[in-house]
């Protein structure tokens, strides 16, 4: 398999705060990688990097086999490839739910406004919201606002999709409505990145699950062997804590 993203002795600093410390590790092409960890340990710091929503400190973002951190080579370019949804949806709130999804294609991906409503609308049905073309942001609820960000991030068409504790600022009731469509996108054969609190979702979904601790991978392996026998007494004493 293709490696599409691979990441080399990166590190992050806020001032003399080391968030991030020597990762490493890579994404293959199709693949879901779930990043676990506690609050603190670096996991959206970790994904805001990949993406260059934060510049790294030091180290390499290799992206099919090129270093983006290079100054020769255009972020803007790379970031097109990326998909991003957040915590709190980023949604436009003065523009509808159709207009949040064709915005960014007409824009970025120089798209005729046909075209983007056309391939808007095909991920809004994907997500089960194309009834709600014409709603503002305001009238919609939480779960509804997840499933536009995503929406809006798949019309991209982008080669990865990165979500950022994706159901974190949701009710309870509306996070396995965003949980069954990341599933069925997981299903597609998407590559996906996924920073997530969710375990059984992370164990169900995921090729691969790095657990990070104190901005540095403690473990990475299969779910069957990150949930089912972990290696280290950080895992194991994380997934006690948050499993039982």
């Amino acid at each position: 398999m293709e490696t599409v993203i691979e990441i080399q002795h990166l590190s992050k600093s806020f001032g003399s705060h080391e968030v991030l410390k020597d990762i490493d590790f890579s994404v293959k092409k199709g693949e879901v990688v779930c990043i676990i960890g506690s609050s603190g340990s670096g996991k959206s710091t970790l994904l805001r990097c990949v993406n260059l929503l934060e510049k790294p400190s030091g180290g390499q973002i290799i992206y099919h086999g090129e270093n983006i951190l290079d100054e020769k080579h255009d972020i803007y370019e790379y970031r097109k490839n990326l998909g991003m949804v957040f915590q709190q949806f980023n949604l436009f709130n003065n523009l509808n739910v159709m207009m949040n999804c064709v915005v960014g294609q007409m824009k970025v991906l120089k798209r005729s406004r046909e075209e983007a409503e056309k391939v808007a609308l095909k991920y809004l049905q994907v997500v089960g919201m194309d009834k709600y073309v014409n709603a503002k942001p305001k009238h919609l609820s939480g779960g509804q606002k997840q499933r536009v960000a995503i929406a809006r991030a798949l019309s991209m068409e982008p080669d990865v999709m990165l979500f950022d504790e994706p159901t974190s600022a949701l009710d309870p009731e509306m996070v396995g409505d965003v949980l069954k469509i990341m599933k069925e996108l997981a299903h597609s054969g998407l590559t996906m990145l996924i920073v997530t609190h969710e375990m059984e979702f992370a164990r169900e979904v995921s090729d691969r699950v790095v657990f990070m601790d104190k901005g540095v991978i403690a473990e990475e392996g299969t779910p069957e062997q990150i949930f089912n026998n972990p290696t280290e007494a950080r895992t194991r004493e994380f997934l006690k804590r948050t499993l039982s």
